[in-house]
């Protein structure tokens, strides 16, 4: 673990090596290293490597020559998830015991249906900020017994956050409501967390060996990140990071969350829209201040 020296801005760029860094992973990868030298802090490289079917040493390797290209440098080592399973195990085993957590053998099809159902009945099915339905709630309340023989017959099971009983410990333990500070290109000062918008969400799977809500808020503690920089696409799911942080003892990180940079279509940029990838724009003669003019730096 990289010592931590108290009240350093500390910062991190966290990209999935699963595809070519692009124009919005540019914008990114700069306003980190831009506000931390400004304020005379360090910035981490972090492999957000989880997927090892799409994640490939190759992908890292390209990540690492764009942002050599863009003169973005940090400090070594940098932290793989990969690396780090039985640290987010031990993380949600914790959880487990204190029966904040509980397993959900429902299919994605089965959900479907299921809201399918409702709505076609006339219901309203709640939905989270990106628009996907909330998973039912019934399997919070399984005897143990149950839970027992259904892990025992099941070939895949999640591990879900019991969003009313995370709530109500998170209650006790802090002396005013959930909240972040927010400095970026939206929403600014002290912003109040909803986790509750997201229902109950998944904190491991038995095809991951984690989720990004559980690694990424034990990977910014672990490092001492004091500064989280990264896209507006994140806003909303910093609610449940700081009820996570809450849970697990981890201190809160200052937020800023920046624009996007869309695409023709208003949409975030892909990977799959390689004309947009740095390495290619780089083979068409672009350098580094041409890539800060296109993301508006």
């Amino acid at each position: 673990m990289i010592p931590i020296v108290r009240n350093e801005p500390i910062l991190r760029f966290a990209p999935s090596p699963n595809g070519r860094l692009h124009l919005g992973h540019a914008l990114s990868a700069l306003t980190n290293a831009d506000m931390a030298s400004a304020m005379q802090g360090r910035l981490l490289l972090r492999m957000e490597d989880i997927d090892r079917l799409r994640c490939t040493p190759e992908f890292e390797r390209s990540i690492h020559e764009d942002l050599h290209w863009l003169g973005i440098g940090w400090q070594k080592p940098v932290r793989r998830q990969s690396k780090h399973f039985a640290f987010y195990r031990a993380a949600l085993d914790d959880l487990i015991a204190r029966d904040l957590v509980y397993p959900a053998f429902l299919t994605r099809g089965e959900v479907k249906a299921r809201v399918a159902a409702a709505e076609g009945g006339g219901d309203i099915w709640p939905r989270d900020p990106d628009g996907a339905p909330l998973y039912p709630t019934d399997e919070r309340h399984l005897e143990p017994s149950i839970r027992r023989q259904n892990i025992a017959a099941a070939d895949r099971y999640a591990w879900r956050l019991d969003m009313d009983k995370a709530l109500a410990e998170a209650c006790t333990a802090l002396p005013a409501p959930l909240s972040w500070e927010e400095a970026g290109d939206g929403e600014r000062g002290l912003i109040a967390a909803d986790p509750a918008a997201w229902g109950d969400v998944v904190l491991w799977r038995s095809d991951a060996p984690s989720s990004y809500h559980l690694s990424v808020t034990l990977d910014d503690g672990a490092q001492g990140i004091t500064h989280v920089v990264r896209g507006l696409d994140l806003f909303h799911a910093t609610s449940v990071h700081r009820l996570l942080q809450v849970l697990l003892g981890l201190p809160a990180p200052a937020y800023h969350h920046h624009r996007l940079i869309l695409g023709p279509d208003g949409r975030k940029l892909s990977k799959s829209n390689g004309n947009t990838a740095l390495a290619t724009l780089r083979e068409g003669g672009a350098n580094s201040a041409d890539i800060r003019r296109l993301v508006g730096l």
